[in-house]
């Protein structure tokens, strides 16, 4: 029995250690700082070509930061332990200050004091009228206050009341509106995916019909990439503006859009893509994150055969748009698998918008196309794209080029319309550029949740912190000395408390009490009138 007793008292004083809002407050600072990594350093599922970076900058420490999760910090078992703790937290607190604010409402205001004066602000005076006419203008004064009269045993009668109650309940909000925004973060986490694909400005299309369809796909954890929202763009055009300095200023794709009953009639809409100003439809945003080019190259095989492509290079330099890549290409008509892999080619190098040239090594200059030129080395032999291995299509596996299985035959800087021509007498063609638009694709069915939280969260600090918990008291009693005239007369001793130390009450309850004892500046203080005493609490 003991050990039972012990377990259970174990248990019930970790779930109060938990539950306490003290607790609730460190692990929203742990949450936030762990939350730092993954801002700092970066993460797997974002980039992983920036990872792989980290680990040839930081040979020695990234293998430690690897082991702990710094590179996948959202999806960590200590992340997620974080987040689970303090949603359990919040709850656990927030369950029995609802009931406390439940039973205050059904309560009654405390009974009035027997001695007012001790009270942090008082006031007292002596005024013509009877007890009932004192207590009607202080109902009309106190009017949306809870309030309650009573008679204590001397038979003085009393109203007590209390203002302020929708303080605790913006607290309430505020706290709620924070588990709001957990489960609206974790919800979309669950149910939301988000994907990159780049696509030419030329006409091209894009259709959300399946993550093949993405040049990368990051799925929630209950998504598995078949049903996903359908729709589909077409990227006409792309215009880019820069700054004299090279900065660019703004990027505007002209493109049509489809969705819904669009689909069935095959309706294009047409749309303006800017940066920050994304498209929304079918219940998912489509966001301009970069541009780049695309080189144009016909190679032209001795037998008269031809093949012309354009793919999408990676800018290595945003602020010139000097950018890398590979244009692979097959010899058609070849059927023998020997010889078609060693006769495959590759055009790989660099492209420059607008060419400068430091002796014979092609840069650029500024990144719009005033002058577009490229630096190639022709690549011939075994690509390696039957080898089941993933490779990059911005570059060449590196493998068949140790082996010499990838050889390179020719190197050479072209501008447009200009040719090489391979000692075998196939020629590479540059026959010019086209833009490209990536464009990100993000689906969050928790967003509106998650903005109605973050309203609440705000809405709900301004109650707490601009509401303020107060209480008044006035007791009033027959003056045993008649007026001029005979006129009743009536003592009336005014009490508040502040519930909350801020600032401000005493000149409330300054204005307050002038109104119901009639020593407001407007009106003449009757004779017999005590000091209004206040300090703020």
């Amino acid at each position: 029995m003991s050990r039972v007793r012990f377990a259970l008292a174990f248990l019930r004083n970790t779930w109060r250690g938990l539950t306490s809002m003290r607790t609730a407050l460190v692990l929203l600072f742990l949450l936030a700082m762990a939350a730092l990594p993954g801002a700092l350093i970066p993460q797997r599922s974002l980039s992983p070509p920036q990872v792989d970076k980290y680990f040839q900058d930081y040979p020695e420490i990234a293998p430690v930061l690897d082991k702990i999760g710094v590179f996948e910090v959202f999806s960590s078992v200590w992340f997620a332990s974080i987040y689970v703790l303090l949603f359990i937290s919040l709850i656990g607190c927030l369950l029995p200050r609802c009931l406390e604010y439940y039973r205050q409402l059904r309560g009654r205001p405390v009974r009035t004091p027997k001695n007012l004066r001790r009270m942090p602000h008082h006031a007292a005076a002596t005024v013509d009228g009877t007890p009932d006419e004192v207590l009607a203008a202080a109902r009309r004064r106190l009017r949306g206050w809870r309030k309650e009269e009573r008679t204590d045993d001397e038979g003085r009668r009393s109203i007590s009341a209390e203002h302020g109650y929708l303080r605790e309940l913006g607290n309430l909000i505020f706290h709620f509106a924070l588990v709001g925004l957990l489960v609206g973060v974790a919800g979309g986490k669950l149910y939301g995916y988000e994907g990159q694909v780049i696509v030419l400005a030329d006409g091209s299309e894009f259709c959300n019909s399946g993550t093949y369809n993405y040049d990368a796909f990051r799925a929630g954890l209950r998504v598995d990439g078949t049903n996903l929202s359908p729709f589909c763009v077409r990227v006409n055009d792309l215009k880019a503006t820069y700054q004299p300095t090279g900065q660019a200023e703004s990027y505007r794709v002209g493109m049509e859009y489809q969705s819904g009953q669009d689909l069935q009639n095959n309706q294009w809409r047409p749309y303006e893509l800017q940066v920050n100003h994304p498209l929304r439809t079918a219940d998912d945003r489509i966001y301009l994150t970069d541009v780049g080019y695309a080189p144009t190259f016909t190679v032209t095989w001795p037998d008269g055969q031809h093949r012309t492509s354009t793919v999408q290079w990676q800018p290595m330099d945003p602020t010139t748009k000097l950018s890398q890549g590979a244009t692979k290409f097959d010899q058609p008509g070849v059927t023998d698998e020997v010889q078609r892999r060693r006769t495959q080619l590759a055009v790989t190098g660099l492209f420059a918008p607008t060419a400068a040239y430091h002796g014979a090594v092609l840069s650029s200059q500024f990144p719009d196309l005033l002058d577009p030129a490229v630096a190639v080395d022709v690549l011939r032999g075994d690509l390696g794209l039957d080898s089941g291995r993933g490779q990059s299509i911005f570059g060449v596996d590196q493998k068949m080029v140790e082996s010499g299985r990838l050889q390179r035959v020719a190197r050479q800087n072209l501008h447009v319309d200009e040719q090489i021509r391979l000692d075998d007498g196939t020629t590479i063609h540059f026959d010019g550029v086209e833009r490209w638009a990536n464009l990100q694709v993000s689906h969050d069915p928790f967003q509106p949740f998650v903005l109605g939280a973050a309203i609440a969260v705000i809405f709900g600090i301004g109650a707490s912190l601009s509401i303020k918990r107060r209480r008044i008291w006035v007791r009033v009693a027959e003056h045993p000395e008649t007026g001029e005239g005979g006129s009743a007369r009536t003592v009336v001793e005014v009490g508040g408390l502040a519930r909350t130390d801020q600032a401000g009450y005493g000149e409330e309850f300054t204005r307050v009490a002038e109104d119901l004892l009639g020593t407001g500046s407007s009106d003449p203080a009757p004779s017999g009138v005590a000091s209004v005493r206040g300090r703020n609490s």
